[in-house]
C-alpha cells in the first residue's frame, strides 16, 4: 500500500480501533495514538510509508494546539488568577525544575538535557485534566477552579520557556558573544515581539475580527490562517513555530469571539494532534529506549508523588483543607502533551539528542496512564490516605471557609438566554434590571457589541455547538430561555444541552404554532407564542378599556 490517501484512511481506521480500546480502559486517547505510531512505523510492521504527509499534519496540529493555548489566556483571566493558583503553580514549577534538574543530573545526563527535561516535567495536560474534571462534574468545584488556575500559570510558563529556548538558538553557537550580549539580544527580541502583539491586539484585531465574524465559516478559516502565518513568521524571525502560534492565539484572546473560535477549533486540534502522536510513536527508537527505562521509572515516580506533595504543602499553608489540596494535587501528577512538544522543539533546534524525546515520552505514557486512574478514583484514594494527610492541613483552614462563600452573580448566572434579537435582548435587560443573574448568547457580532456597550453580560458563540456549550457556566443555571426562531437550530440546541448534562428547565419563545408544538413534543418546560401573547394582552387591554368606557357612558 503506497497510495497516500489509502494509507491515511487505513491509519485512521487502525487509530479508531485502538482508540476504542483506550476509551474502554478509561485512558486518554493520546496513548492510543502513540501505540498506533509504534505499530505502523518502522519499529513495528511498517504498514504506513506516508511519513512526510503525517509529519506535515503533525506540525499543523502543534500549531493549532499552541494557538488555542494563547487564545485561552485572556488578560482579564490572567489578572484574576487567585493567589492560591499563582502561588501553588509557581511553587510546583520551581520545585519540579530545581529538584528535577538535580535528579536528572544524577541519572547521568548533561546539563542542557537535564534543564530541558526538568522544565518538561513541570507541565500538566490541560486537555486531560479538563476532560476528566468535566466528566466527574468537578470543573466548577473549589479544587477544579484552583486546578484551572494551575493550568493558566503552566501555559504561560511553557510558552515563555519555548520563546527563551528558541530565541537563543542562534546565539548559543555564535562566536565572540558574551553572556550579557546574548541576554540583551534575547530581551530585545522578546520586548519587540510583545510591543507588536499589544499594538495588534488593541488597534487591529477587534475591528477586523468583528467584521470577519459575520461569517462563522470565514472566522474559522481566518483563525487557522492567522495561527499558521504567525507560526511561520515566528520561525523566520528566530523564534519557533510554537511560540509564533501562541502569540497568534494570544492576540485574539481579548476579543469577544475567542470562545466561538476555540469551540470550532477544538475538533480540528484533536484531529490533527493524533498525527503528532502517531508521528512521535513512529520515530521512537527502541534500541535507545532500553537504557532509559530506569531513568523513566525514577522520573515518573518523582512526578506522580513529588508534584502532588508540593501542591498539598503550599495549599495547606495557605489555609485550605487537606481534601482540597489532595484533589488539586492529583491534577499535576502527570506530564503534558506540551512536554513532548517542548522536547521535540529542543531537538529541532539542535539542543537535544533524540534519546531525550524517548525518555520524556516514556515518562508521559506512565504518568498519564496512572494519574488518569488516580483522578477518576480520587475520592476512594483520599478516603484510604486521609489519616496520613492531616500534616498538610492547618487547624483552621480559614481561606477555604471564606472562599466557598464567594460566588458572584456574573460568574454564576441563574438564567442563560440563547438568541439576542429584539425579544431575547429585552428578556436579558429586564432580568439584569431585576437583579437576576443572567447571561446572553448569540452569534451575531453586532448584537453582542450593542449589548456589551450597555454593560450586559453576553457571550458570542454558536448555540448549536456542544464544544461551545461546554464552556458556559452551567453550575448554578436553573433556566434556559431560547428565542432562536428556527426549529432545526432549537433542536440542535436541545441535543447539545442534553450532551452537556443540563438538568434545569427550558422556556421557548416562538412565533408560530408549528414551532411551539415541536418544542412541546421535545419536552420544553414552557412555550410562549410571542404574537399570540401580544395579541392576547392587546385584546385584554382593549376589552378592559371598552368596558370602562361603557361604564362611564352609563
Amino acid at each position: 500500500m503506497h497510495e497516500p490517501f489509502a494509507e491515511l484512511a487505513f491509519l485512521l481506521i487502525i487509530t479508531s480501533a485502538v482508540g476504542v480500546i483506550a476509551v474502554h480502559l478509561r485512558q486518554p486517547v493520546l496513548i492510543a495514538y502513540i501505540i498506533v505510531g509504534i505499530v505502523v512505523g518502522p519499529a513495528g510492521f511498517s504498514f504506513v510509508q506516508v511519513h512526510d504527509q503525517v509529519d506535515l499534519l503533525a506540525q499543523i496540529g502543534v500549531t493549532v494546539l499552541l494557538f488555542l493555548v494563547g487564545l485561552k489566556l485572556d488578560l482579564q483571566h490572567v489578572r484574576h488568577i487567585g493567589p492560591v493558583a499563582l502561588a501553588t503553580g509557581l511553587g510546583q514549577l520551581g520545585f519540579t525544575i530545581i529538584f528535577g534538574f538535580l535528579l536528572i543530573l544524577l541519572l547521568g545526563k548533561d546539563w542542557l538535557t537535564a534543564l530541558y527535561v526538568a522544565i518538561a516535567l513541570t507541565f500538566s495536560s490541560t486537555i486531560i485534566i479538563v476532560k476528566l474534571l468535566t466528566d466527574k462534574r468537578e470543573l466548577d468545584s473549589l479544587h477544579g477552579r484552583i486546578a484551572v488556575g494551575f493550568l493558566i500559570v503552566q501555559d504561560i510558563a511553557v510558552v515563555l520557556a519555548m520563546m527563551v529556548m528558541s530565541a537563543i538558538r542562534g546565539d548559543m553557537d555564535a562566536v565572540g558573544l558574551s553572556g550579557w550580549m546574548i541576554a540583551a539580544s534575547l530581551i530585545f527580541r522578546v520586548s519587540l515581539t510583545v510591543l507588536l502583539m499589544f499594538f495588534v491586539m488593541w488597534y487591529v484585531m477587534p475591528s477586523l475580527v468583528r467584521f470577519i465574524a459575520r461569517s462563522q465559516e470565514l472566522l474559522l478559516i481566518f483563525a487557522i490562517a492567522w495561527g499558521t502565518s504567525l507560526a511561520a513568521l515566528g520561525e523566520w524571525v528566530g523564534f519557533s513555530k510554537e511560540a509564533g502560534a501562541f502569540m497568534a492565539g494570544f492576540s485574539l484572546a481579548s476579543t469577544h469571539f475567542r470562545d466561538a473560535i476555540s469551540a470550532r477549533l477544538t475538533g480540528v486540534r484533536d484531529f490533527l494532534l493524533l498525527f503528532f502522536f502517531i508521528d512521535l510513536g513512529a520515530k521512537l527508537d527502541f534500541s535507545m529506549l532500553g537504557a532509559e527505562l530506569w531513568s523513566a521509572a525514577a522520573l515518573s515516580f518523582f512526578v506522580l508523588i513529588g508534584n502532588p506533595i508540593i501542591v498539598m504543602v503550599i495549599m495547606g499553608y495557605m489555609g485550605y483543607r487537606k481534601r482540597t489540596g489532595f484533589l488539586a494535587g492529583l491534577t499535576v501528577a502527570q506530564i503534558s502533551e506540551f512536554s513532548i512538544v517542548f522536547i521535540a522543539m529542543g531537538i529541532s533546534l539542535g539542543h537535544l539528542e533524540q534519546s531525550a524525546l524517548g525518555l520524556t515520552t516514556l515518562v508521559g505514557v506512565v504518568t498519564i496512564a496512572l494519574s488518569t486512574y488516580m483522578i477518576l478514583y480520587s475520592q476512594r484514594l483520599y478516603e484510604y490516605l486521609s489519616r496520613w494527610l492531616s500534616v498538610f492541613e492547618r487547624a483552621r483552614p480559614y481561606r477555604e471557609l471564606s472562599m466557598e462563600q464567594q460566588r458572584s452573580i456574573v460568574n454564576d448566572p441563574k438564567i442563560i438566554i440563547f438568541g439576542l434579537g429584539r425579544h431575547g435582548a429585552r428578556v436579558l435587560i429586564h432580568m439584569c434590571n431585576h437583579g437576576v443573574g443572567a447571561l446572553g448568547v448569540d452569534f451575531d457580532p453586532e448584537a453582542i457589541r450593542g449589548l456589551r456597550q450597555r454593560d450586559m453580560p453576553v457571550r458570542y458563540g454558536d448555540a448549536e455547538d456542544p464544544a461551545f456549550l461546554s464552556s458556559l457556566p452551567f453550575a448554578n443555571v436553573d433556566w434556559i430561555v431560547t428565542t432562536i426562531p428556527e426549529w432545526s437550530a432549537n433542536q440542535a440546541l436541545l441535543r447539545a444541552l442534553d450532551e452537556a448534562g443540563f438538568k434545569g428547565r427550558i422556556i421557548g419563545l416562538v412565533r408560530d404554532d408549528e414551532h411551539a408544538l415541536a418544542l412541546q413534543q421535545a419536552g420544553v418546560t414552557r412555550v410562549v407564542n410571542i404574537f399570540q401573547e401580544a395579541a392576547g394582552h392587546a385584546a385584554d387591554y382593549l376589552a378592559r378599556e371598552i368596558e370602562a368606557d361603557e361604564k362611564e357612558k352609563s
